[in-house]
């Protein structure tokens, strides 16, 4: 028995000894035409969303011609605009968002619930209280101390609130993001407190509002942290797969269950932490894209995880091209455009579901 045919329930393979030669020849031949279909359409999401970020190399307050730029003949303050500024906030958007939608997936995985996501459980919030005590304490600490620290803090909140998760004796899909978002508020709150007494609230109000504005050459590369979380996400895919099914499953399947948390929460809170000490956060991204992948494919994470990556990428991406062009030439921060998205996605999907569902 493997682990991804038990975690995906789907009966015998074509490899099971009870499953006949021909049975299994007929159910791949039946198989293989839903799959194509399934490449295809992945492989047109993927252009489209390469279309998205050639857009977003020409949108914003400096005109940049791609008809120009195809023919060669940008000038050179234009080419430094391109290579400085454009390109390190298109690459820094498609890591973020696909990053920050596959922690979402784990999350509701792990926790076994679809509406929590970072900023429904305290991380982001959490990361960005580290952010402002190191800032507090240790004001020249370098971008990567200032992460690590986030990522701790990130980790704690996580670890609170399951803490306080385990503490509920009943459990029903809406009371545990209500517990979330309740606790996301209380550190909010001591953040704000903190800030407002050492006259940081403006620091903070920054770190806490997604901003890709910023974002230039020399500024973003620690985003392909994201990046190395998201791949660990896909080889462990089917260990959070089992651990979502419960903790007497996985160890009945020789799992060690403890060790599984441990790795998926860690890959939420370090993604996490990186994200709000580059960009700021993104509320509800992890929330609503896994959703509507899982709506049309189900919860097994191997198979839907690059489709939440690449819906991640072009929510985003959408998002913040928005964002530029609805006030231009100034730009709305593309916390404000997610969060306000993704804040009405939330209340439909909560308001659809049945309160007794997962």
């Amino acid at each position: 028995m493997t682990l991804v045919s038990t975690a995906r329930s789907r009966g015998a393979t074509p490899q099971d000894p009870a499953v006949a030669p021909g049975d299994a020849a007929a159910a791949r031949a039946v198989a293989a035409p839903g799959r194509l279909r399934g490449q295809l359409a992945l492989t047109a999401a993927v252009l489209g969303v390469a279309l998205l970020a050639v857009v977003s190399l020409f949108v914003g307050a400096s005109d940049l011609s791609p008809v120009r730029a195809i023919t060669g003949q940008l000038t050179e303050v234009e080419l430094q605009t391109l290579a400085v500024s454009r390109v390190p906030r298109t690459v820094s958007i498609l890591l973020a968002g696909s990053a920050m939608a596959i922690v979402g997936l784990v999350m509701q995985l792990l926790v076994r619930n679809k509406f929590v996501e970072p900023s429904t459980a305290g991380t982001t919030e959490s990361a960005g209280l580290g952010v402002l005590v190191v800032t507090l304490l240790v004001p020249t600490m370098p971008l990567v101390g200032k992460m690590v620290v986030a990522a701790v803090f990130a980790l704690a909140g996580t670890m609170l609130f399951l803490t306080i998760l385990r503490r509920i004796p009943l459990r029903s899909v809406v009371v545990v993001p209500l517990v979330g978002l309740m606790l996301s508020g209380v550190v909010s709150a001591v953040s704000t407190f903190i800030a407002y007494r050492a006259d940081l609230l403006h620091t903070l109000s920054s770190w806490m509002t997604g901003d890709f504005s910023g974002v230039v050459r020399g500024r973003y590369e620690m985003l392909w942290l994201v990046a190395l979380g998201a791949l660990v996400a896909y080889l462990a895919a089917n260990r959070f797969t089992v651990a979502g099914l419960g903790q007497e499953f996985t160890t009945n399947l020789g799992l060690n269950y403890r060790h599984v948390m441990a790795l998926g929460l860690s890959v939420v809170a370090v993604v996490s932490a990186v994200v709000v000490v580059v960009v700021g956060g993104l509320p509800f991204l992890g929330l609503v894209v896994p959703n509507i992948v899982s709506l049309a494919m189900g919860d097994y994470l191997r198979r839907s995880l690059p489709w939440v990556a690449v819906l991640g990428a072009a929510f985003v991406l959408v998002c913040d091209i928005i964002g530029r062009v609805v006030i231009a030439p100034a730009e709305v921060p593309i916390g404000i455009v997610v969060g306000v998205v993704g804040a009405a996605v939330f209340l439909y999907l909560l308001l659809r579901r049945p309160t007794g569902g997962r």
